[in-house]
């Protein structure tokens, strides 16, 4: 008979990207998460098998916690261009907890871990698709209605935000000054017109 689990899987999750996120991937070791997590060691292992596993469902969960939360503002009242900034802004200035340089912890898998780690970049690739139609979504539905008047096709527009967005979060490992970004927000939004 199968033991059950002792602990929120969603909790441990969100503990473990925490610790991922705070230290990287390769800083991380087994005693980290252990002390992290709130979990026995056996319990991690039984249930993650390996950190790489655990490093893995950490990022699927950010990722669809994430991608939730750019959903529910998708689905917010609002106009496209109010859309596209709270979306920017979430991705970017919502990152920063006002101390911490941490960045956004998918970018920071994409540059140390995915380069040499199939799965991960696949995982990476596949949220970056899913920040890029989120865009697209807003953006072609700003022009239906001719809000945003840019002549540029809707899917290349959506591909320079999602960029944008990336290299602000890069930024966020530098500082964590939200004014930073409020002109790059401003002029990206402005493209739009």
């Amino acid at each position: 008979m199968a033991r059950t689990k002792d602990f929120d899987e969603n909790e441990v999750l969100t503990r473990a990207m925490h610790v991922f996120w705070s230290r990287g991937y390769t800083a991380t070791s087994m005693e980290d998460l252990v002390g992290g997590l709130g979990i026995s060691r056996s319990s991690l292992y039984g249930t993650y098998t390996d950190k790489h596993t655990l490093f893995v469902k950490a990022l699927e969960h950010y990722q669809k916690m994430g991608v939730m939360k750019l959903e529910e503002i998708l689905d917010s009242d609002g106009s496209a261009k109010e859309k596209i900034r709270k979306l920017i802004e979430h991705v970017t200035i919502g990152l920063s907890d006002g101390k911490k340089r941490l960045g956004c912890f998918m970018v920071n898998a994409e540059v140390e871990v995915a380069p040499h780690d199939k799965k991960v970049d696949k995982l990476v690739c596949q949220h970056e698709k899913q920040i890029e139609e989120i865009f697209y979504q807003v953006i072609q539905k700003g022009k239906e209605t001719g809000e945003i008047k840019n002549g540029k096709d809707a899917r290349v527009l959506a591909k320079f935000i999602s960029n944008t967005v990336k290299g602000m979060q890069v930024t966020l490992k530098l500082t964590t000054d939200p004014s930073v970004f409020k002109d790059i927000i401003a002029l990206t939004v402005s493209i739009l017109d």
